[in-house]
């Protein structure tokens, strides 16, 4: 039976600012992001051991659908089962090791490795053996049934553990369902889902997402849609946030603006307002579409009533050890999940994928094909190829006898409290992942 992580109904996400959290001021270890000692003791005793996305439910709508998910050497596929429950298990066919399946998704009837036939049913259980009776050994069902993993649902997505003693994924996300249960993800619909592979550790993705003291000088262009100043920082005790105010501008321009700029008009547009006949402050458009919104309820397809004001127009940005940035808004989510590599600390794989907010009663829409490319042969989008663009050489220079260390500012704190859950979890300081 796969526990699902219950969703709170008529609660509204908590925007108290958390107590700060003293990390110390140290400088972070480069090696941790060039080290293959390092990411093998990532690997022993975190990705082995932490609560991960597998897929979307909605990639698995039916019996027999499955996804197989990559992460670091090993293959897991997640399956719907005949009960309709979903099921992660090693990708791996215990007679010669061979993967069951090699593509990325499907459906089946039944699990058949491709290379000697063995079939498995849609649960693990080995079911058929071509000519079983040459196994002189016998062939068991319990030691040669498809390896189960520990599997839970939250948020539309399912989870699974490696390490069979894990704590419940209730534990895990500790304050996540409270603060994000008001979004609604199991009813928002997937409508993007790539992978880029990256010349870069898989931290040094997490760290490019979590501060925006980098966006005045990779980003200009977000000084005139976002304030990147006033940014409310919280640190929990494995996860994080930021909430950044959007539909506004940074106060780095140093002066009012006179007119409503592009980058806001559009989405002014997208509420029903017209810029050209808006006559108040710049600096005061984001309150009127949050306005905007709010009166126009009734009027809309979707219910905002359990959403503050700043959550019609802003940022929350959340962060969920080890691997999954969520650029959540009222209507959609940008949702980024940074892989490490199979050997190499120098690369790995980022997973980008957009959910729409479904109106209210509809279905979710068909789950879009899923892409995989390098680094340079598409775009992701100005803002994420101007990240993806200064990452091999932030990676190259940590390879550097220049560098020290990482020098961590506070704004940038949540990259500190990263670190420090992360080496938790190397020390083995959560118990019930030891």
């Amino acid at each position: 039976m796969v526990a699902v992580v219950r969703v709170k109904e008529s609660v509204q996400t908590p925007v108290e600012r958390s107590p700060d959290v003293e990390m110390g001021e140290e400088l972070i270890p480069h090696e941790r992001y060039i080290s293959p000692a390092f990411m093998q003791q990532e690997w022993d005793t975190m990705w082995s051991k932490a609560w991960l996305v597998g897929c979307r439910e909605q990639e698995i709508p039916e019996a027999g659908d499955y996804v197989v998910t990559e992460i670091g050497e090993e293959s897991l596929l997640t399956v719907r089962g005949e009960n309709g429950v979903p099921k992660v298990m090693y990708n791996i066919c215990n007679h010669r090791g061979n993967k069951v399946k090699f593509d990325q998704s499907g459906n089946a009837k039944s699990l058949v490795c491709a290379y000697h036939l063995w079939a498995y049913d849609l649960d693990g259980t080995l079911s058929h053996v071509p000519d079983e009776k040459d196994f002189r050994q016998g062939c068991s069902k319990e030691q040669l049934s498809l390896k189960p993993i520990q599997t839970e649902t939250w948020g539309g997505f399912v989870w699974f553990n490696l390490n069979a003693d894990c704590e419940p994924l209730s534990e895990f996300l500790g304050m996540v369902p409270e603060h994000l249960d008001p979004y609604r993800f199991q009813d928002m619909g997937m409508v993007m889902n790539q992978t880029v592979e990256w010349d870069c550790n898989w931290k040094a993705s997490v760290d490019a997402f979590n501060e925006v003291y980098h966006v005045q000088g990779i980003h200009p262009e977000l000084a005139f849609s976002i304030d990147d100043v006033d940014v409310q920082i919280d640190l929990y005790e494995r996860h994080n946030r930021y909430l950044v105010p959007f539909q506004t501008y940074s106060p780095r321009l140093g002066y009012e603006l006179e007119e409503v700029p592009e980058a806001i008009a559009m989405p002014m547009q997208a509420v029903g307002m017209n810029p050209d006949d808006y006559k108040g402050r710049v600096s005061d458009v984001r309150q009127a579409m949050q306005q905007q919104k709010r009166h126009n309820q009734g009027n809309l397809p979707r219910d905002y009533s359990m959403f503050n004001d700043d959550q019609l127009t802003d940022d929350y940005h959340y962060y969920l050890f080890p691997n999954i940035t969520m650029n959540i808004h009222a209507d959609s989510m940008m949702l980024f999940r940074q892989r490490p590599h199979e050997t190499d600390p120098n690369k790995m794989y980022f997973d980008v994928q957009m959910f729409a907010q479904m109106p209210d009663g509809a279905e979710l829409p068909e789950p879009p094909e899923h892409e995989q490319f390098k680094h340079g042969e598409r775009s992701l989008g100005l803002v994420l190829d101007q990240d993806s663009v200064n990452l091999p050489h932030l990676q190259k220079g940590m390879h550097s006898a220049a560098l020290d260390g990482i020098f961590i500012s506070h704004q940038e704190r949540r990259i500190r409290h990263m670190h420090h859950t992360l080496m938790n979890y190397i020390n083995g300081n959560y118990a019930n992942d030891a």
